[in-house]
């Protein structure tokens, strides 16, 4: 944060005077250490709420958490938005309400992260941040909607876009949210080195750079020759027994990620890292590694192991300054376009490489934890943090205001060989705040698709429109123009005439495109909606597809054990279909291929299940591990998914079935004292009151059960209470919780919950709410 918030402009925007004061952010996360000296003063009495335990202490997952790892992610996106201390996040004086969907080690389920953003928006977020999601590539899977329907409740939704780049159609949901404001991740300008390495005679010819945490610390590896010694995979216990104080420190690829082993180097006093690849192929860059640290190919890498086991335990470096380049689009990022949609995806990127930030330390005597990490996540919540200064600016901006001041003032970016990014990588470009801050005009919406067009529909010609609006204080005359890239013969754009708008107004631009496919190759193409005005120029990105686009004709594969013994499920995403899908199995040890299990033709698009056996031709599988290989082929392209390992138990003639789990005993009625008034009651208390029984939640006095609410202390304790029933179904109740697949009677209408609820009255549900109405 030290560098990415003054890079995209948060000082000048304190210099303006805004800095988050009033707004509220809401962290949909692993929860938030909200007494990390950075954060504490952003949080007031309430916190937020945990879906995981189901209290009101949405704090981290902490360490020996029997459940699993502890968690830190949450509080590192805190305080990148809002962090007032030695991290100095966006907007330092926003307020902050945490919603912990995922619990420990970062997992969770849809139904949490649903119910994290509806509690948001009853808490009354004005903006909420996702920096967590999945990699099914579907604007209608249930988050992608949730966060649709947050917008249009009015809190700005922002979200990750993925980290599976380079490819296009990796964006994963949330970020294929029609509405929400989806992030990828840049990287901060750099100095880019080149490397020579050497050890005695021989010479190491794929050294390159990897990272480093300053320029001076890596030239001072060109200071003579230095020892390097052999630290395995680079793990804590791996330096146990070794000495690296002012040496190098060599390490395999694999197991742990490269910042950690950098990290453990330099924790052992290692003066710099070479880390060699475990497979054939390229290492990723990593800036910000704590120790300079240089990458090698896996075959110099065995042999610089080779060497050192024969006693050559020496390396010198050659390090020179090659170019400086500017901000670039990360790797990892992920890229669109969205399926179905076919949008623009990211909306607009922001710096997420070596950000440092807030952690928790879980110890009360030393809380000033900090981290540097990088991702998606670390780019969305600069985003959440510029939201929160234009809200602060104009507190009845709508979520399209925000949104599209964003993206229209957002910087192009280019590659380190200076050719610009396409749309699909970079959205409209990295966020600048001060241009959204003073922006004079908005054009919504911030980007554009036009969609597919076909041979088989001859010339074809599509209309759509955009809105102009004039947020200064003078009259605003527009031009218009639409160009595609390369000015391909075959699309033909045109738009309505120049307008003038008063200041406040709005107005509506036509655009129409008539597409001729038989000049034009099947392919993507990009253009640029430009709006001009004596103090803007504003450029709306736009693409339209000729032919059937490219994306994987299969997406994903699970191999799911169900509960006979090796009897699997087969589940498959093939998004708009598949003229042939099969599933090839492969031994998971050694890779051999042992056959096809089956094959299916005409399958209809989205989600394929079938049922395999476990034997090939007939044949059972022996026992062991294995994986299978999905393949789709559609429209002359084939594209293939592999599944996790699965395991085949032993065919044995003599073998059994498990025996059944125990019916779990029946409990015995509940007896709790009756509830007083005057009685303190902690979470997990039960009490009796007028026939029925109820559990408090936290802790309460004084507060009569029968008057709780939707989040007040007392719930139902439904296993000591016989329901009311209605035609054999529970009635609804205003306290009880209830989660998908639960069916209630309401006013003789019979409902069934979605994902998680409490309090929300089935009667007032629409389409994209909690309850259906269904039908027995």
């Amino acid at each position: 944060m030290l560098d990415s918030g003054p890079f995209i402009g948060n000082e000048d925007a304190f210099d303006l005077g805004f800095t988050g004061d009033g707004v509220t952010v809401a962290v949909i996360d692993t929860g938030v250490d909200y007494t990390h000296p950075d954060l504490a003063s952003s949080f007031g009495s309430y916190k937020g709420y945990d879906f995981v335990d189901n209290d009101e202490d949405p704090q981290e997952t902490p360490p020996g958490d029997p459940r699993g790892n502890q968690t830190n992610h949450g509080t590192h996106v805190a305080g990148t938005v809002a962090g007032n201390g030695l991290v100095t996040g966006i907007a330092p004086d926003a307020d902050l309400l945490a919603y912990r969907v995922l619990g420990p080690g970062g997992s969770g389920t849809t139904a949490n992260v649903i119910a994290g953003i509806e509690r948001a928006v009853l808490d009354g977020a004005d903006i909420m941040n996702l920096s967590l999601g999945n990699t099914l590539n579907d604007p209608d899977f249930a988050t992608s909607i949730a966060l649709d329907q947050a917008m249009a409740d009015g809190v700005v939704a922002v979200t990750s876009n993925g980290n599976s780049g380079p490819n296009n159609w990796t964006v994963g949901s949330p970020g294929t949210s029609r509405d929400a404001i989806s992030v990828g991740a840049t990287q901060l300008p750099f100095p880019e080195y080149s490397a020579a390495l050497s050890s005695g005679s021989a010479s190491f010819d794929s050294a390159e750079v990897m990272g480093f945490p300053s320029e001076l610390e890596l030239l001072r590896l060109n200071e003579g020759d230095f020892e390097v010694v052999d630290a395995g995979i680079g793990a804590p216990e791996d330096f146990e027994d070794i000495d690296v104080e002012g040496k190098i420190a060599l390490m395999v690829r694999g197991d742990l990620p490269f910042v950690e082993k950098a990290d453990n180097a330099e924790a052992a006093g290692a003066t710099g890292a070479i880390i060699f690849n475990n497979v054939a192929g390229e290492q990723p860059d990593v800036p910000g590694l704590s120790v300079p640290t240089i990458k090698l190919s896996l075959e110099d890498g065995q042999q610089l192991q080779s060497q050192i086991a024969q006693g050559n335990n020496t390396v010198s470096f050659d390090l020179d300054f090659e170019r400086e380049v500017g901000e670039t689009v990360a790797d990892f990022s992920s890229r669109g376009p969205v399926m179905n949609t076919w949008m623009i995806k990211p909306d607009v990127s922001a710096p997420g490489v070596a950000i440092v930030s807030t952690v928790p330390t879980h110890d009360s005597s030393n809380p000033h934890g900090y981290s540097s990490m990088q991702g998606t996540s670390m780019a969305s919540p600069h985003v959440a943090g510029a939201a929160a200064l234009l809200l602060e600016a104009d507190p009845n901006a709508s979520v399209d205001h925000v949104r599209s001041a964003l993206m229209n003032t957002a910087e192009s970016l280019y590659d380190a060989d200076g050719n610009a990014y396409p749309f699909n990588t970079q959205g409209t470009g990295s966020i600048r705040l001060v241009e959204a801050l003073t922006v004079d005009s908005t054009v919504s919406p911030g980007s554009h698709s036009f969609g597919i067009f076909t041979e088989e529909d001859g010339i074809q010609t599509k209309r759509s429109s955009f809105t102009i609006n004039n947020v200064s204080d003078q009259r605003q005359a527009y031009g218009f123009n639409i160009e595609f890239h390369g000015n391909p013969s075959g699309i033909t754009a045109m738009s309505s005439s120049d307008i003038a708008l008063q200041p406040g107004d709005s107005g509506e631009v036509r655009l129409n495109i008539q597409v001729n496919p038989d000049l034009l190759e099947q392919d993507y193409y990009e253009g640029t909606i430009t709006v001009q005005s004596l103090t803007d120029t504003i450029e709306v990105p736009t693409i339209l597809f000729v032919g059937e686009p490219d994306y994987p004709r299969i997406t994903s594969l699970n191999v799911l054990e169900t509960d006979e013994i090796n009897e699997f499920d087969v589940v498959a995403n093939v998004p708009r279909g598949a003229e042939e899908l099969g599933f090839w199995v492969y031994d998971a040890e050694t890779g051999e291929y042992l056959g096809l299990a089956n094959t299916y033709s005409d399958v209809t698009g989205g989600t394929f299940e079938t049922n395999y056996d476990a034997t090939l031709n007939g044949n059972p599988l022996d026992e062991g591990e294995y994986v299978m290989i999905g393949y789709a082929t559609y429209l002359e392209q084939t594209n293939t998914a592999q599944s996790d390992i699965f395991e085949v138990l032993a065919h044995d003639e003599e073998a059994t079935e498990p025996a059944p789990e125990p019916e779990p005993e029946t409990p015995p009625l509940c007896e709790h004292e009756a509830w007083s008034s005057s009685n303190v009651y902690t979470g997990g208390d039960r009490v009796e009151h007028n026939g029925k029984f109820y559990e408090a939640k936290w802790w309460t006095q004084g507060e009569d059960p029968e008057q709780s609410g939707q989040w007040d202390v007392w719930k139902i304790a439904s296993d000591c209470t016989e329901p009311d029933l209605e035609d054999g179904y529970p009635v609804w109740t205003q306290s009880e919780v209830y989660v998908g697949g639960d069916r209630v009677m309401h006013e003789g209408q019979l409902f069934e919950a979605k994902w998680w609820t409490q309090g929300n009255n089935p009667n007032d549900s629409g389409e994209w709410d909690v309850w259906k109405a269904v039908q027995d």
